[in-house]
Formats: structure tokens, C-alpha cells, sequence
């Protein structure tokens, strides 16, 4: 027997250097794009706050002032120089609907203000009323739900503005009632990212970059040259290589990162002791109000007017509040810098120990077959396995449709939901009257209805349709191609006509069920005010639409058993019982299980004819797993609480298909 040939040095040499060099290139490149954008997004963010800081301002001095009048117009006059380059600013009274002060182009000649809005400007109302509306709602509710800041993008007015700029809008309270707005424009970027970078907008060296990616594959060439006797050797010294290349720059970057916190926090630090200033000139200049005092931090706030808590009133950096916002971009950025690595790790590995060049061979070899199956892996990543992990990821987060524009990490909340949904067990508790009460949006109430659902809906379907299989399968039936047209149309019909044919079926007024039992002397029913009967018309209705599927599956099987096992068991003397335990069920048996395994399935998920038919009636008694997960998505919208549902879904379905498989045994080659 010949000893298994191993690699010589002069082929595994390139193979490991190759791997180390595009796991750190793409590591590296990754990581370099990462710092670029954060140092982009802290630097419109600056941008913003000092904006935001401003505008809070502005709205604070008007409230001064009045909210309209000389006063008002005396402020705006005052406070646009302390505005940053480009910026224009304007006051809205509701009070006769008046521009009060503005600064903008379109507001100078015969439209400068003070004047009435015109009819084309009535954007500009609307947008006041509904700063009004989020005020009052939120001073009702006690909580900050609506934004008291709007932000819109506005169009660019040329052909080479690469976009428009931004608008603010705030609300000016008097005593207590919303009186106008305030509004601040951001001028639209005319320049191009290289020429803005010669402006002066500050990239990361590309210094740092060159080291951690050469240094590692010197020191791994070298190495290459030592004896080493075994492939993973040197394998494992360009791992090494890799983790202290790319480790060493996440470090680079994380000093990096708090550098440009501190920076971008003393620079608006800077920006709100200006306007303080500013403010505190003009309200004794001005004679406006001096009370309640200032406090200039609360003006570097959220869009909800929720002070940020970064600064001092003085515009010093709040040192504990700046170090945990650090803190925790440096562990965004840290779990960032470890999916880098893991990837380049792989990456190394798989080439660095043959596997590209065994997958290269394989796809060579069988490049046709490949490029058969290549379109069909293509929409099957697009359109089923993008979709379906990203749910997952979505699971751990609190996503819902109040903070849709938020980064994944910042609404990361991990095991959370599955915490509440699995550990939730108060299904039955005990009124105030002292009866027991189930609750119906329990997930185990709803589990276990579902699984009710499912087995009873399974049960009838295989019942009715295997016995219609058995009278098809009758010799010398008479008219057997009428029956098995007219047998099949309830599932050739849409499911959802159906269900809604069934729904008015049972209306308790006019439905022809009631109508059939009034018929009879009997009492009609309102048949979805009880959780069992709005369950036997659920039952009903999937019921006629699950045996079709259940006979024609049976009546393929039936017709491929050999018809002398038949007869040679009424030679033996068997009855018609024993040939159908004995014969007709185990040859059943391959496409029975397959198929109730696919029944269980479609039930466990029959959306339709819950959520058209009962509607979770009464009260979410009649709810499955798969409806209850759409209503918190799209009636509640909790996104991420329902992706948690609709996973744990999943985990159930492919828990009952695998055992289902291991026990029947039925999908297995004999």
C-alpha cells in the first residue's frame, strides 16, 4: 500500500499565501469602508445636532418674543449669523397664517416677510398643525410617541446638485399652546465625494491599512521557508498572521473611533455655547423674557425634544455620557471587526488547505451540470434563503414601525422576544368575579388550538378522501371520470372564494346553514360568538377543501397495487378487512406519510381560512400560530416579536417533519 503523497512546499507555499492575502484584503477593505462610514455618519451627525441646537434655539427665543411681531423678527436677524454656512431659517404664526421672519431666497422683493402664506404655501400650515397635534398628543399621553421634529429632504433646484438639502421644523409653544414653527434649511450638496474631500472632510489613512495587511505576509513567506513538516502548520502560522493583522487594526480603529466621538462632541460643545451666548446677548438687547431660565443643554435634543444629555449647559462635554455613547459604538464596532474575522478565517482556511482547489476542479469537471442548476440557486439565495435569514435576524431585534430607519444593532435585543413568547404561561387566570378566564393571545393557547386545528382538519381529510379513493377505485364503476371531476373542483377552486363562500354560508341572518335549520323547526345560530362553533365553521370550510388533495393521492397509490395480491389472498381465504389492513394500508403506506406529513404542514399554516372565515373570533380564541404572527406584524406592528413567532413556527414544523420521517420511515428507499 502506497503512503499517502503529501503537498511539497512549492505548492502549498502560494496556496497559504494566497488565502492570507485575500482574507486580509477583503477583512482589511471591509473594515476600512466601516471606519470611512462611521466617520461619515458621526459627521452628519454633528451636522444634525447642530441643527437640531439651533432650531431649538430659534423656537425657544420666538417663544421669548411671542411667537409673532417685531420681536420675532428681531431674533431671526439676530441668530442667523450663529447658524452654520448655508443656513436659512424662517417663523410661521398660525394666528392670521402669517410668515413672520425668513430668511430664505424665495422669501425676499414682494414676498419678504411679514405677510400672509399663500395658497401654494399651504404645506407650510399643514406642517405647523401637525407639530401641533404631536405636541398635545404627547403631553396627553405623558410620553414622547410622536416626533416633535420633522426632518424632510428637499429636491434639488439644479442640474448639478447631487442632492437637496434637508428642512427642520419645530413647534413654538406660548404658554402652554402651540402659536407657530420654526423652520431651518440645509443647502443642497453641489460637491462630488473627491471634491469634498478636498474641502477638507477627513478620511482614515490608508497607513495603518498597508501595515496590517503586509507585515502578516512577510512574516508568513518567511515561515514558509522553515522546515515545516505538515500543511497545517504553516496554515496555522498565517492564522496567527491574520488574527494579529486584523486585530491590530481593530484596535487602530477603535482609538480612531473614540477619537472622532470626542471631537465631534466638543465641536458641537463649541456650536451651543455660540448660540447660548448669542441668546443670552439678545434676550437682554431685546427686553424678551427672561424667565423661566436658559438651559441650553435641553436644546441638543432628539426629534422628540428628548435632551441628549451629552453637554453641560456651558457646551462642556458630559464625560460619563460621551464615554458609554463610546463605549457603545466600540462594541458595535467590535462585533463588527469579529464577523471579519471569522470570514477571513474561513476564507483562509478553505484555501490554504486545498478546499478552492478542490471545488475549482469539481466545478471544471462538471462545469454543464453547474451552469444547469446556477440560475436556480441564484433565485432560490434571492427569493428563499435571503429572506428566510434575515427573519431569523430580525427575531432578535425590537423592530417595529416606530424605528424601521435604525441600524439592526441599535435595536438588537437578543433572546428577548423568544423570552416572552416561550416563557409566557399565563393562559388560564381568575377574574375579579372569581371564574376562571383563558387567555386567548397566550402563544400556548394558540398552540395548542393549532395543533386541535391541525390534527382534526388532517383526520378528515385523509378519512373522506381515502374512502372516496376506494369507491373510485371500483371496478366497473359507472360514470368514474363525472365523479372525479366533480370530486376534485373544491380544490381547483381559488381556497379563498371558498372561504368566503363558506363565511356567508354561516351568516346568522342570512346564511343558508341557519337557514336549513330554521327549515327544520330549529333556532339559527351566531355561529362566530362561540369559540366552538366558529371553530366547526373553520373545521367545515378546510374540510371541504382538504379531501380532494388526500383522494387523489390515495387513488394514484390504490391503482399501482398489483391486483394479484388480491387474489391470492381470497385464495388464502382472507376477508375484505384483513385484505385492507393486511394489503391496501402498509402499500399505502410510501405516499400516505409523505402526504399527511404536506397535509399537516398546509394546515399548521391554512392562513386563509382563519383569518377570512372565523377571524379569530370571538375575541382571538380562533387564532392559529401563523395569523396571530401576521396581526402582531402588521396590526401591531412588532416586527421583531413577530419574526421571533414566525421562527419558532418554523422550529415546530421542521421538529414534527423530522421525527415524522424517523418514525414512519416512509420517505426511505426499501
Amino acid at each position: 500500500m502506497n503512503p499517502p503523497q503529501k503537498t511539497p512546499p512549492s505548492l502549498r507555499r502560494p496556496r497559504v499565501l494566497v488565502g492570507l492575502a485575500l482574507a486580509l484584503g477583503l477583512g482589511l477593505a471591509i473594515a476600512y469602508a466601516l471606519l470611512i462610514r462611521a466617520r461619515e455618519d458621526a459627521d452628519s451627525g454633528r451636522e444634525q445636532r447642530q441643527d437640531v441646537i439651533s432650531l431649538n434655539a430659534l423656537s425657544e427665543l420666538a417663544q421669548r418674543a411671542g411667537g409673532s411681531g417685531d420681536g420675532v423678527r428681531a431674533v431671526v436677524a439676530a441668530v442667523k449669523d450663529q447658524l452654520l454656512p448655508g443656513r436659512q431659517v424662517r417663523v410661521i404664526a398660525f394666528s392670521g397664517i402669517q410668515l413672520e421672519a425668513s430668511t430664505f431666497p424665495e422669501d425676499q422683493g414682494d414676498k419678504a416677510a411679514p405677510r400672509r402664506l399663500s395658497r401654494d404655501e399651504k404645506p407650510l400650515y399643514d406642517r405647523g398643525q401637525r407639530l401641533r397635534a404631536a405636541v398635545e398628543t404627547n403631553r396627553e399621553e405623558g410620553n414622547a410617541r410622536k416626533p416633535e421634529i420633522e426632518r424632510a429632504e428637499t429636491p434639488p433646484a439644479t442640474a448639478d446638485q447631487l442632492h437637496g438639502g434637508l428642512l427642520y421644523s419645530a413647534p413654538v409653544e406660548v404658554n402652554g399652546s402651540v402659536v407657530g414653527m420654526v423652520e431651518l434649511a440645509t443647502p443642497p450638496q453641489q460637491l462630488s465625494a473627491p471634491q469634498a474631500q478636498a474641502q477638507g472632510v477627513e478620511r482614515p489613512g490608508l497607513g495603518p491599512v498597508l501595515l496590517a495587511f503586509f507585515l502578516p505576509l512577510v512574516l508568513v513567506l518567511g515561515a514558509s521557508f522553515a522546515p515545516l513538516r505538515r500543511q497545517w502548520q504553516l496554515v496555522a502560522v498565517a492564522a496567527v498572521a491574520f488574527v494579529v493583522g486584523l486585530g491590530g487594526y481593530a484596535s487602530y480603529s477603535m482609538r480612531s473611533l473614540e477619537d472622532g466621538v470626542r471631537g465631534s462632541q466638543a465641536k458641537v460643545g463649541e456650536h451651543l455655547h455660540g448660540v447660548a451666548e448669542k441668546a443670552r446677548t439678545l434676550i437682554t438687547a431685546q427686553n424678551l423674557a427672561a424667565e423661566p431660565q436658559l438651559k441650553p443643554d435641553t436644546w441638543d435634543s432628539d426629534f422628540f425634544r428628548q435632551p441628549l444629555g451629552l453637554l453641560t449647559p456651558e457646551g462642556a462635554v458630559n464625560e460619563a455620557a460621551v464615554t458609554v455613547r463610546a463605549d457603545t459604538l466600540q462594541a458595535q464596532a467590535a462585533r463588527a471587526f469579529y464577523g471579519l474575522g471569522a470570514l477571513g478565517l474561513a476564507l483562509l482556511l478553505f484555501i490554504g488547505l486545498g478546499g478552492l482547489h478542490r471545488v475549482s476542479a469539481t466545478v471544471v469537471e462538471h462545469r454543464e451540470a453547474y451552469a444547469y442548476i446556477t440560475p436556480a440557486i441564484v433565485g432560490m439565495v434571492v427569493l428563499v434563503f435571503f429572506p428566510f435569514f434575515y427573519g431569523i435576524t430580525l427575531s432578535f431585534t425590537d423592530a417595529n414601525l416606530y424605528n424601521t430607519n435604525q441600524a439592526l444593532p441599535d435595536i438588537w435585543i437578543g433572546v428577548r422576544n423568544y423570552v416572552e413568547i416561550l416563557l409566557d404561561f399565563d393562559v388560564v387566570h381568575r377574574a375579579e368575579s372569581g371564574a376562571w378566564v383563558i387567555n386567548y393571545q397566550n402563544f400556548y393557547w394558540t398552540l395548542f388550538f393549532t395543533v386541535v386545528w391541525t390534527v382534526t382538519n388532517v383526520i378528515i381529510g385523509v378519512s373522506v378522501g381515502l374512502v372516496l379513493a376506494l369507491i373510485l377505485n371500483t371496478p366497473n364503476l359507472a360514470m368514474r371520470p363525472l365523479y372525479r371531476v366533480l370530486l376534485i373542483l373544491p380544490w381547483a377552486m381559488p381556497n379563498y372564494i371558498t372561504a368566503l363562500i363558506w363565511k356567508g354560508m354561516f351568516h346568522q341572518q342570512f346564511g343558508v346553514v341557519n337557514h336549513v335549520i330554521r327549515m327544520f323547526g330549529g333556532q339559527g345560530l351566531s355561529w362566530f360568538e362561540s369559540p366552538f362553533t366558529s371553530f366547526l365553521t373553520a373545521l367545515a370550510t378546510n374540510g371541504w377543501l382538504s379531501f380532494p388533495f388526500m383522494m387523489v393521492v390515495s387513488l394514484g397509490a390504490l391503482q399501482s397495487i398489483p391486483m394479484e395480491l388480491y387474489e391470492a389472498a381470497r385464495v388464502d381465504g382472507a376477508s375484505r378487512w384483513q385484505q385492507f389492513t393486511a394489503i391496501t394500508l402498509p402499500s399505502l403506506k410510501p405516499a400516505l406519510v409523505p402526504a399527511i406529513i404536506l397535509s399537516v404542514v398546509w394546515t399548521f399554516n391554512m392562513f386563509n381560512i382563519i383569518f377570512l372565515v372565523t377571524e379569530g373570533e370571538p375575541g382571538g380564541s380562533t387564532e392559529i400560530l401563523v395569523t396571530q404572527a401576521y396581526k402582531f406584524a402588521f396590526q401591531k406592528y412588532r416586527y421583531g416579536y413577530a419574526a421571533a413567532y414566525s421562527t419558532v413556527i418554523f422550529g415546530i414544523l421542521l421538529l414534527y417533519s423530522v421525527v415524522q420521517n424517523r418514525v414512519s420511515r416512509a420517505t426511505e428507499a426499501t
